[in-house]
């Protein structure tokens, strides 16, 4: 039997499944059930430097989560707010603009244009009846988030306090060496990223929005705003909004707005380029297709969850290998010492 447990150990194939499958289960039914102690661990190792400061300035840790929690809550809120006031005020604007430019497309263009604003206009319906008679069916779902939401801000301030010195402690143990190594390297390599996107994003978002502001295009905050967003996410980028925007433009006659959104979005392809390498630098060594392959997967495996669970999913076992092979080698060098 222990011949058979040695010799699956060795047999990487049989290693990287099992791997596999574990982070599968982690990912479908655990995860759930910790997220809000998960993301309680990343909010504090995000934002653990300015926890520190605030330490210095003789402000207690855990009154410095507090104040970082309501910080960003309000924040969140704000932009929901703002993007959601010029989504639904803007919308019927839009569906009266796009009449105009339907007159301006090639004959052929026209069905395509109706089927477009049909779909619009009966999203609008959807949403709002789904907010006036859908408010029972989804208050248990709002009551899960929030409890959720509770949750993750009592486990921030819990672990605000000792978060350091129970890692420490934690790594300390030989035991719990390999599965802490790797959560913290997760942990660290998502803030990195995170921290990296948000700065990045909000760059984006100031730059799109003066620039098309001041090119006059109505809206402009709210497309800017946007641009940064969509420019966070993988694969989608600035140009989900900016290639419409200048369209439009061109649609309505004026070409100087329309080179302005051209110019903006190669401007912002270049602004991602030189940012990126700097704030996130070699220590994420994953390549673009091994995230696209684990968006796909994870699309595949767990729906619309799957564009964070399956990059996750592939950090986890690309941090557990790793981790394993260093200990392993560390073992074999140590034996021959």
């Amino acid at each position: 039997m222990e011949s058979l447990l040695q010799k699956i150990k060795e047999n990487t194939v049989v290693m990287l499944l099992l791997l596999t499958g574990a982070v599968f289960l982690f990912l479908k039914y655990l995860s759930p059930l910790l997220s809000p102690f998960i993301l309680a661990m990343l909010f504090l190792t995000i934002f653990g430097s300015t926890l520190q400061k605030m330490q210095k300035l003789r402000l207690h840790r855990q009154v410095g989560a507090v104040l970082l929690l309501i910080f960003a809550l309000a924040v969140t809120v704000g932009i929901l707010f703002l993007l959601g006031r010029w989504l639904w005020n803007g919308l019927p604007q839009f569906l009266a603009r796009a009449e105009y430019w339907k007159t301006k497309l090639p004959g052929w263009a026209d069905d395509w244009v109706d089927l477009g604003i049909q779909e619009l206009k009966k999203g609008a319906i959807d949403i709002e009846k789904g907010m006036l008679g859908g408010a029972i069916r989804y208050t248990g779902k709002a009551a899960a988030v929030g409890g959720g939401l509770v949750t993750f801000f009592i486990a921030v301030i819990l672990l605000a306090k000792d978060y350091d010195e129970l890692m420490n402690r934690l790594l300390d143990r030989e035991d719990c060496h390999l599965l802490l190594s790797v959560i913290c390297g997760v942990i660290r390599y998502i803030a990195t990223y995170v921290k990296a996107q948000f700065v990045i994003m909000t760059i984006i978002a100031t730059i799109c929005s003066l620039a098309l502001t001041l090119a006059g295009i109505q809206q402009g905050v709210f497309w800017g705003m946007l641009a940064g967003l969509l420019d966070a996410l993988p694969f989608i980028g600035t140009g989900v909004v900016l290639a419409p925007l200048a369209m439009m433009q061109v649609l309505e006659g004026r070409v100087g707005p329309a080179i302005i959104c051209v110019s903006l979005y190669v401007g912002c392809i270049i602004t991602r380029e030189l940012l990126e390498p700097k704030l996130i630098g070699k220590r994420m060594g994953v390549r673009p297709v091994a995230i696209l392959i684990s968006l796909f997967v994870g699309i595949k495996l767990f729906g619309l969850a799957g564009i964070i669970k399956g990059p996750l999913g592939f950090v986890i076992i690309r941090e557990t290998w790793q981790e394993r092979r260093a200990a392993k080698e560390g073992r074999v060098s140590k034996s021959r010492v």
